[in-house]
């Protein structure tokens, strides 16, 4: 992974899900030393051997602790679920280099947010709040981001000799963080209306009808191929995007606006995710079975 013809930097990821996956495989291959991972679930005695397996076929070096993955870091990405942005900032602060840029992934509140760039400034890091504004995958390390703060200029160059698309958006944590909260009022909560609609209409007995009523409706929507989409992100990652829902409810609410949309959207997100069934084939029939004979 070099950078421009210069020394390798040495880069942290806290968390190690979808998301650092999808960025590390982007990146050419580089020396696994100079990679550390640090991901909670290395604490647990039950989930420590799957993480260790993980780290081991990235390439990275896995370590124990949140100061073990800062040794020497320059740049750390940290990408946990939205619940645990700050106190992962808190847990790192004590060993950050200084001038470390600090981009915070996560999908979480503008004053979350805020909060977290405090702790990383007092520790003498450089805070960097970061959107990802599309699924990581298949675009890996190429997926659009939105970035905002005091640092931002300085994080983008530094993004971008890792091959990655930055786009700057203002000079103030929450800015990049505002425009993605937002968005998932629509985005996720489309998702949650699918389920609330499509999964009704099957029970009834009437989802033919009431699909061939939506696309006479609004036509440039596909919306079966759309439900069985929506539906399998909601079964796959709807704890996280619960997570999510949830900071989106907390901007709503700084914003002195009413969230019952995005609180509810929160709860059909966990409810999806918490069935216990597997997204099976792309159809929406059988996507609706499974989750039916669950709920």
């Amino acid at each position: 992974m070099a950078v421009d013809g210069e020394m390798t930097p040495r880069v942290a990821f806290f968390g190690f899900g979808e998301a650092a996956n999808a960025f590390l495989s982007g990146w050419a291959p580089g020396d696994p030393a100079r990679i550390t991972a640090y991901d909670i679930k290395t604490d647990d005695p039950e989930t420590a051997p799957a993480m260790q397996s993980r780290f081991a076929q990235a390439g990275v070096t896995g370590v124990a602790t949140p100061q073990a993955a800062l040794v020497d870091a320059q740049y750390i990405f940290s990408v946990v679920t939205a619940d645990q942005a700050l106190a992962v900032a808190q847990s790192a602060s004590g060993g950050l280099m200084p001038g470390a840029l600090w981009f915070d992934c996560n999908s979480c509140a503008p004053e979350t947010k805020r909060r977290a760039a405090e702790v990383i400034e007092a520790a003498g890091g450089r805070y960097v709040d970061v959107a990802v504004m599309s699924p990581v995958h298949p675009k890996r390390h190429l997926v659009p981001l939105k970035i905002a703060g005091p640092h931002a200029e300085d994080g983008a160059a530094a993004l971008r000799k890792f091959d990655m698309r930055p786009e700057v958006v203002g000079d103030k944590v929450g800015q990049a963080s505002s425009i993605k909260m937002i968005r998932s009022v629509m985005i996720k909560g489309l998702e949650a209306l699918t389920a609330e609609c499509f999964l009704a209409a099957r029970r009834a007995g009437v989802e033919e009808e009431v699909l061939a009523s939506l696309e006479a409706s609004d036509p440039d929507i596909a919306w079966r191929k759309r439900g069985s989409y929506n539906l399998e992100r909601m079964i796959v990652h709807g704890t996280r995007r619960a997570a999510e829902m949830r900071e989106v409810a907390v901007t709503l609410g700084d914003l002195g606006l009413p969230n019952h949309m995005s609180a509810a959207s929160a709860e059909w997100q966990d409810q999806v995710a918490n069935a216990g069934v597997t997204a099976g084939q792309d159809d929406l029939f059988d996507r609706m079975d499974r989750l039916l004979s669950r709920l």
